[in-house]
C-alpha cells in the first residue's frame, strides 16, 4: 500500500514526524481519512484525537486542540494548536480540568465565558479519548 509522511507540529515544539500507512483526523466537518495517493486538501481541525497507523497495522493516538491540516499524496502536515501523544497524557489533570469546566457552566459567574468552557471540555475530553480511558 506505501506509505505517507505525519508531522505534527504545535507552536512549541515539534510533536512527531513519522512514515505512516494512513491518518485519520478531526476535520472541520467530521472526522477525515487520508491514505498514500490522497488529493490535495486543507481543512480546519477541530478538538479530537489524530489516529495514525503504523507499519503492521499498529494503530497509534494523539489529541489535538484545533488548527490545521494539509494533506497530499505524499505526506500530511498537522499544524495544531495544542497536541499530545497519548503516552504523554497526563490522565488526572484532564479528568480535573473537565471537573473544573463542568461546574463553571453550572455555576455559570459573572463574565461567564460560555466558548472557554466548550473549549476546555472538548479539547480534555479528546485527551481522555487519545488516552484510551474514559
Amino acid at each position: 500500500m506505501g506509505s505517507i509522511k505525519l508531522e505534527v507540529v504545535t507552536p512549541q515544539r515539534r510533536i512527531l514526524t513519522e512514515d505512516v500507512e494512513g491518518v485519520t483526523a478531526p476535520g472541520a466537518e467530521g472526522y477525515l481519512g487520508v491514505l498514500p495517493r490522497h488529493a490535495p486538501l486543507i481543512t480546519f481541525l477541530k478538538p479530537g484525537v489524530v489516529y495514525y497507523r503504523k507499519a503492521g497495522n499498529k494503530t497509534e493516538r494523539m489529541a489535538v486542540s484545533g488548527g490545521f491540516m494539509e494533506a497530499g499524496p505524499s505526506k500530511v502536515i498537522i499544524l495544531a494548536d495544542m497536541a499530545e501523544l497519548s503516552s504523554e497524557i497526563d490522565v488526572e489533570k484532564a479528568r480535573q480540568a473537565i471537573k473544573r469546566a463542568e461546574e463553571y457552566l453550572r455555576e455559570r459567574p459573572k463574565g461567564f465565558d460560555l466558548a472557554w468552557a466548550e473549549e476546555e471540555l472538548n479539547k480534555n475530553t479528546a485527551r481522555l479519548k487519545a488516552a484510551a480511558v474514559d
